[in-house]
């Protein structure tokens, strides 16, 4: 089925995680993926202003080689960094122009909505920019990517019905995970009318090296398939998606994905119940039960990033990954301006008002003796 009136297979080139030599984009390897990507019949590339060097890659390993209508190519804006007026944002739309050597988008998003940064595109009239640059044919399709809450999509598609497609996070580890809710999320998108592009489907490459326990489920139902291939099938088969991004980083990703998703129709009764099954391995592991409500935030006086210490902790004890639940940490508590677990003086404030009763100061105070090594 297509959407929006594209003929878009179900597997997107995520441009995010390109191929590295020596420091750079190996741009002969991208080359030969996109070669190997587009030979299978699909045609959806998706790269960002913000992601470092990818504009110029795409250029030189696709738009440079391949008929501009033989792809479809996706960027996006991130008003949000380093802009001080509208001018700025409307300047990175005009860097991705001459970087890509495009000409014109077939899909652009307005990058990582939710929090304090939806802010940015609302100030600046990033909407109605958005609106105005369709017209011109510069984009085909305009939307937007987000990161936050169910409620916050809610009103930001209410308030723009104009926007004709999101971009979430959606993978089988999160769909009902209570500080990302990914279904609810998704739900929300489709109350609304709206086709979803999903990202990070094996959630930065973690589902394709998950839980001993989780890998058995999936060896076990079929020993050929790799671990990956479960977390995109997943995705592609939830209805009204456009395409799923796979940020793939050598020859050999790309050509484990084209082998499962070059005829991939839809999942079979047995491969759901498989997953339902890694679902519920992942549901019995004991997490903190924070589901980001922020009730504790607004009563800390040391402002924590309790919650951002909570969502990392978990990661942590869902992929055994300690470089990844930094990162997260590092995004969601310092990122945003929120002192570290370490940093608690254990008033207590925050116990008297969370609804799930957690035992907060006792796991912020494991958390800092984890994460502060």
């Amino acid at each position: 089925m297509s959407y929006l009136g594209e003929d878009i297979k179900k597997l997107g080139f995520g441009l995010m995680r390109l191929p590295q030599k020596d420091g750079k984009i190996d741009i002969e390897q991208t080359k030969e993926m996109v070669d190997k990507f587009i030979e299978a019949g699909f045609t959806y590339f998706d790269t960002a202003w913000a992601y470092a060097g990818s504009e110029v890659a795409i250029r030189e390993a696709l738009v440079e080689r391949y008929p501009r209508e033989k792809f479809q190519l996706a960027t996006k804006n991130a008003a949000w960094i380093n802009c001080k007026t509208r001018e700025d944002a409307i300047s990175q739309f005009e860097t991705s122009l001459k970087q890509t050597g495009a000409g014109y988008f077939d899909f652009y998003l307005l990058h990582n909505l939710g929090e304090g940064r939806t802010k940015f595109f609302d100030d600046f009239d990033m909407w109605n920019w958005i609106l105005q640059m369709k017209e011109q044919g510069k984009i085909k399709h305009a939307g937007f990517s987000f990161h936050s809450t169910p409620e916050e999509l809610d009103e930001i598609l209410t308030k723009h019905p104009e926007m004709e497609f999101v971009q979430l996070q959606i993978n089988y580890a999160d769909w009902e995970n209570p500080a990302i809710k990914s279904k609810e999320c998704y739900d929300v998108a489709r109350k609304h009318g709206k086709p979803v592009i999903i990202m990070e489907p094996v959630k930065g490459g973690m589902l394709a090296n998950p839980l001993e326990k989780v890998k058995e489920i999936f060896k076990q139902a079929n020993p050929e398939a790799s671990i990956a291939s479960w977390a995109i099938k997943f995705a592609a088969n939830l209805d009204g998606v456009i395409t799923v991004l796979s940020g793939m980083s050598n020859t050999d990703q790309m050509n484990d994905n084209l082998s499962y998703m070059k005829e991939f129709t839809g999942l079979s009764e047995n491969e759901e119940k498989t997953i339902n099954q890694a679902q519920e391995v992942l549901k019995s592991i004991p997490l903190i039960p924070c589901t980001t409500c922020n009730y504790c935030a607004k009563v800390c006086p040391m402002n924590i990033g309790i919650s951002g210490s909570f969502t990392a902790m978990n990661m942590l004890t869902l992929y055994n990954d300690m470089q990844a639940a930094k990162h997260q940490e590092g995004w969601l508590v310092g990122g945003h301006g929120l002192k570290s677990a370490a940093e608690c003086i254990k008033c207590g404030k925050c116990e008297s008002v969370c609804p799930q009763h957690i035992k907060i100061r006792e796991n912020l105070e494991k958390i800092a003796k984890i994460f502060e090594k």
